[in-house]
């Protein structure tokens, strides 16, 4: 097959360790080294911390494993909330449009929706430079507004949805990363035909530590029980369920452990002390192999979503969680993507969310139950390591790009032989 020119355009990209930042540059990456030449149009990196890395820059450009990354400056709100998100989406798109290359022109453009932004770029440039768009849902913003939240969210819903849908059913081809996606995007008149599932795969970098080392780096008792809940600390998340179960935990042995970054942690942690939570830690965002150290060195791991969330979105960290070999408890609503995607793997314990007694029951049951724990964790290794496979997620992606084109070729979206590399 032959190489292509491949834009990308995204709002999150390493050096973002956390959310579908890793995942975006792990597909850029690997096409690149797959031999197609690949443009990255994109912001500074702000997640999960929502702080940007500009430094005063308005704009950059740098070359990593390949791919080129063009940068552009973006308003970051450090609280959430539908004005702020939408102050965020519009310098998003709008500054971000001068990142797009002009002397070097797209096969195939693969636009990320975890943000509209990143969708709209992918769009604007399938017009100025005549080659098919694809987009790639990590999230359903129409769903997100609606279900995370955020102050305000509710009564944007409708343009987002409306806008999204509109994006979507202008592509070429509509790839998702959970299968419970597909519903909303077929109701919202995308073909069946279009819509593929693209799984996030499995990252993991082996630890160099062994689990008793990293346990006494951490502080950590050997005889405590450690939960630990890894990621983003935002509305979705809703962790005062956390706190309220770390203080029915009291005297249990039980250490809950949260490890990450976000808009909401500097509240968590006030609500922390007020309770007087000896037993509950806040710890950095963990990097690559620092973070496999950590889930190894824990004896179970949390998921804890929002009652409205529902199948607005699949966490990204359940594909490192399910590898770690640990069983999973979710707080999250049964029709939720979460749920679902551990019931597949058979990787844990699902339990009602905002019920902190539950989760209480849940991970003492883990607790005692250490066969059981045992068998949930195994299970999810074997899940992570088939159907969760990096190599065969990522050279999806690439058949994906190739079927993009072939369906702009049919509609007549401009010649791709007489487009040639130049320098972006």
């Amino acid at each position: 097959m032959r190489a292509l020119n491949v834009l990308v355009t995204t709002s999150y990209y390493w050096p973002e360790a956390a959310g579908s930042g890793p995942y975006l540059t792990g597909v850029a990456e690997y096409l690149s080294e797959a031999g197609h030449d690949v443009v990255v149009v994109t912001g500074f990196a702000h997640y999960p911390d929502w702080r940007s890395s500009a430094r005063k820059r308005l704009a950059a450009t740098e070359t990593r494993a390949g791919v080129t990354v063009r940068r552009r400056w973006h308003y970051v709100p450090r609280s959430q909330s539908a004005a702020h998100r939408a102050a965020y989406e519009l310098s998003l798109f709008g500054l971000g449009l001068t990142a797009l290359p002009p002397r070097w022109r797209p096969h195939v453009i693969l636009g990320t929706c975890p943000s509209l932004a990143g969708g709209a770029h992918a769009a604007v440039a399938s017009r100025l430079y005549g080659a098919p768009y694809g987009l790639v849902f990590q999230d359903l913003m129409g769903l997100a507004a609606e279900q995370s939240g955020v102050a305000g969210g509710k009564r944007v819903a409708g343009l987002v949805r409306r806008s999204e849908l509109a994006l979507a059913g202008r592509a070429g081809r509509v790839g998702i990363i959970a299968e419970g996606f597909r519903r909303y995007l077929e109701a919202g008149g995308v073909a069946p035909e279009r819509i593929q599932r693209l799984r996030n795969w499995t990252r993991r970098v082996e630890p160099s530590e062994t689990a008793p080392e990293t346990r006494r780096r951490l502080g950590w008792r050997p005889e405590e029980f450690v939960a630990l809940h890894g990621g983003n600390m935002g509305h979705k998340q809703g962790l005062d369920n956390l706190l309220d179960t770390a203080a029915l935990l009291r005297g249990a042995g039980v250490r809950i452990v949260l490890a990450g970054d976000g808009n909401e942690r500097k509240r968590l942690e006030r609500r922390a002390r007020e309770l007087a939570l000896t037993d509950l830690d806040f710890i950095e965002l963990q990097g690559p192999g620092r973070w496999e150290e950590t889930m190894q060195a824990a004896d179970v791991l949390l998921v804890n979503q929002r009652a409205s969330v529902r199948d607005m979105s699949l966490p990204s960290k359940l594909t490192s969680y399910f590898a770690a070999g640990r069983p999973v408890v979710a707080a999250a609503s049964k029709d939720s993507e979460t749920a679902r995607e551990i019931e597949s793997a058979e990787a844990g314990l699902v339990i009602p969310p905002a019920d902190p007694t539950a989760f209480r029951r849940a991970i003492l049951s883990l607790k005692t139950g250490d066969a059981c724990a045992k068998e949930l964790g195994a299970s999810g290794k074997r899940f992570a390591e088939t159907i969760l496979s990096a190599e065969t997620i990522l050279s999806e992606y690439e058949l994906f790009l190739y079927a993009l084109l072939e369906r702009g070729r049919s509609q007549g979206s401009g010649s791709v032989c007489s487009r040639e590399s130049a320098s972006a």
